[in-house]
């Protein structure tokens, strides 16, 4: 089967790697796409072409998001033609865009208070971002972590409504996350995918702390699956 990884907005294509490894040593196919950090004014379909050139030959494949890759999550299959969505720790589209969803959630309802108090970016501190990205790691995975981080800031979707595709999901939801809210998750799974989630320990980047776990449920989400 092939895998098409795609980062989220705190970690550059390289956090993948420990789950890209596990998954070529059963067999698969896999490819990280790396879309530009400095282009704010890129839509989702510009991502989406993007990915599209970097993905390479991968037929039909399982597209796999992280965090605020979410959003793009949508036109990027369109674009693979993709066979399976995993979103992992991920926003998911609502009939909104996300700028008009969070001006209207005064309650806090997806984002973690603490996170979403943040003046500067949480890649801009290492201590901020091992508290809120990697609290669950050990010292190894906490350094290992460190060296992904990287902002990727696509503000031009932020503002954009995602439709979704009508493809089968799976949503992974670490239980310990300090970003988005496991209650939203756990609502937006089963609300917006029509699926409830597969819950993990942990925080926010299971593909650092936990890559095992995370390939094992990868692996079951392969539709020629035994």
């Amino acid at each position: 089967m092939d895998y098409v990884f795609v980062h989220g907005t705190t970690q550059s294509p390289a956090a993948w790697r420990p789950v890209e490894d596990l998954l070529r040593r059963r067999g698969h196919q896999t490819a990280a796409v790396d879309l530009p950090t400095d282009r704010p004014e890129l839509r989702a379909v510009d991502y989406a072409a993007i990915a599209r050139a970097q993905a390479g030959d991968a037929l039909a494949p399982i597209l796999v998001g992280h965090s605020g890759a979410g959003l793009l999550m949508p036109a990027i299959a369109r674009a693979l033609g993709a066979s399976h969505l995993v979103w992992v720790a991920a926003m998911v589209p609502g009939p909104v865009s996300l700028a008009d969803e969070l001006a209207a959630d005064t309650g806090g309802e997806m984002f973690d208070p603490e996170w979403r108090s943040l003046t500067e970016p949480p890649t801009a501190d290492p201590v901020v971002a091992s508290y809120f990205l990697f609290h669950d790691c050990d010292l190894a995975g906490v350094r290992a972590g460190l060296r992904t981080l990287r902002l990727f800031y696509p503000a031009a979707t932020y503002r954009e409504v995602h439709d979704l595709p009508d493809l089968p999901s799976t949503y992974v939801l670490p239980r310990e996350d300090r970003t988005l809210r496991p209650s939203w998750m756990r609502r937006a799974a089963r609300d917006r995918l029509g699926v409830e989630a597969i819950e993990v320990d942990g925080g926010h980047c299971p593909q650092t702390s936990r890559p095992d776990t995370l390939a094992a449920i990868l692996g079951a989400a392969w539709p020629g699956r035994p």
